[in-house]
């Protein structure tokens, strides 16, 4: 485990060098250097798979306050390759923390860093773009940290969903965590939804849950033939990482399954996909949209939300069918963040309504699911 002397390295492949103390396991990893924004929340952030193979800033100075829990993880493991933070909480203080921070990810073997400018770093990322970078606190040379980094095969091109999804059909009944009980609540379900595991959060299949919702997980490479045959009242296609331009094989099934009208639903990594099947393609973002204050409009509504969101990718407005309208964009840039297909009850969104904590304005979304299942 890292101590306060202990000395680290972040190396980006253009050749910039922080220099700051080694947090979490002593070692070296290399991944795509990314950041997000929000205030809260750094184990759920740490533990969603959308993260793969990414090493993650956190912008927000003071990091570990809370903890971590079992009861927080979005799943079964931390997802980063590497932690970068300002300024670790030297104190864990709240009645539900298991383990601090620090040691949690040295439980994980997840090399970290700690004490670097952030902001400098996220300006140089935002200037930049988004790129490899080693983070060393084994005593690897500054040289070879670069050459390292320049040397990673990066995110572009490659299919990380079948990395990370589930390998077996498993089925999901848990609803949200309520504070006052210390437990998960275990709704009543009535209806049956087909979930595909491209990388999902817990929190999503919660949410189904709480509208009575039995889910049926399934891995990523499931057909569009094994999914009807579960009779599903509704499709839920999820989040996950990497480049949506390499998971050609769920696109064909996604398409396949549009066809019919049984409900579909996309978040992030399945939004991307439907898009694609669709007929739209997928473009890489300088830097990605990840943090808890995004605002969104419903071009629909008029109405804006401030929603969390994790993606490198988005969904390019080049071109868009006929049969597809855009109900959502990005009040940052512009970019694509929600659409529907006419006549259908088929939408997605890029953002993530599930976030927890996060910000509740787009819970809704969960709901007109719900209720075009039971129409």
């Amino acid at each position: 485990m890292a101590d306060s002397m202990t000395g680290a390295i972040l190396a980006l492949a253009d050749g910039r060098i922080f220099r700051g103390d080694a947090f979490g396991a002593i070692g070296n990893t290399v991944g795509e250097v990314c950041f997000n924004t929000s205030l809260t929340g750094y184990q759920e952030i740490l533990t969603d798979p959308s993260y793969t193979d990414q090493i993650l800033t956190f912008t927000y100075p003071h990091i570990g306050n809370v903890g971590v829990n079992e009861a927080d993880m979005e799943s079964d493991a931390i997802s980063v390759r590497g932690c970068i933070v300002r300024a670790p909480s030297r104190i864990t203080s709240n009645y539900r923390a298991e383990k601090d921070l620090a040691a949690w990810l040295v439980d994980n073997s997840v090399v970290g860093i700690s004490g670097i400018d952030t902001r400098a770093l996220v300006r140089h990322l935002r200037d930049n773009g988004a790129q490899n970078g080693v983070i060393a606190s084994d005593g690897m040379s500054e040289d070879d940290a670069i050459a390292m980094a320049r040397g990673w095969h990066g995110l572009e091109g490659r299919d990380l969903v079948g990395q990370v999804s589930c390998k077996e059909q498993s089925q999901w009944k848990q609803g949200s965590y309520d504070l006052d009980t210390v437990a998960f609540n275990q709704p009543e379900c009535d209806k049956h939804v087909v979930a595909f595991d491209f990388g999902c959060k817990r929190n999503i299949f919660r949410k189904l849950a709480d509208r009575g919702l039995n889910v049926t997980i399934v891995p990523a490479s499931t057909t569009a033939a094994d999914v009807l045959a579960l009779k599903p009242d509704g499709i839920f296609l999820s989040n996950g990482p990497g480049d949506p331009a390499a998971v050609g094989y769920a696109v064909a099934t996604i398409r396949e399954l549009i066809t019919g009208d049984v409900p579909v639903f996309g978040i992030c990594m399945g939004h991307q996909l439907l898009s694609q099947a669709l007929g739209l393609t997928t473009f890489k973002l300088k830097f990605g949209h990840r943090g808890g204050n995004h605002p969104v409009k419903d071009e629909t509504t008029g109405k804006i939300e401030i929603t969390s969101q994790n993606h490198g990718y988005a969904v390019s407005d080049d071109y868009i069918p006929d049969t597809v309208e855009i109900t959502h964009r990005s009040l940052f840039d512009g970019t694509v963040e929600g659409l529907a297909v006419k006549g259908k009850p088929v939408f997605s969104v890029q953002y993530h309504p599930e976030a927890s904590p996060g910000p509740q304005d787009a819970d809704y979304l969960f709901d007109r699911f719900d209720d075009l299942i039971r129409k």
